[in-house]
């Protein structure tokens, strides 16, 4: 499993707002700038957060966005998922009719690989960006 680059981007730019005061409006440039992610890039996938609910988007002269939500309320698969969409480990566990063998009702790799999803799923959805701070804080800013 790999996440594509618009959800490394989505992390970062959801790690940017959640350490940044409640409903601070922040500049996409800032942003960008500050987490090193192209602009246009970065324009997609705070649409596809806006979109989620996750990031709110105010236009004008002192437009930009801020977090929709506490980020403790804020998973990393919250993320995954809106960008990429369900988390599926093989096309078939999305779908049955996706197996081109038609033994989705009894194949053994299938089985496995919905355990494996369903682990992948949990440890996602167990981390919240507030954790991810309190990480940063404790370990990663002494660096």
């Amino acid at each position: 499993m790999r996440f594509n680059q618009a959800t490394d981007y989505a992390f970062r730019t959801i790690f940017y707002l959640s350490r940044q005061e409640p409903n601070e409006i922040v500049e996409a440039k800032q942003i960008a700038e500050k987490e090193n992610i192209p602009i246009r890039f970065l324009l997609k996938t705070v649409r596809l957060l806006t979109q989620a609910g996750i990031v709110n988007s105010y236009r004008g002269l002192k437009g930009g966005y801020a977090l929709a939500k506490d980020p403790k309320d804020i998973t990393l698969r919250d993320i995954v998922e809106a960008v990429e969409g369900p988390v599926l480990i093989n096309k078939c566990l999305g779908d049955p009719k996706e197996c081109s063998k038609d033994a989705a009702s009894w194949c053994p790799v299938r089985r496995a690989l919905y355990r494996v999803q369903q682990a992948a799923n949990k440890e996602l959805g167990k981390y919240t960006f507030n954790d991810l701070i309190k990480i940063y804080e404790t370990e990663c800013k002494k660096q």
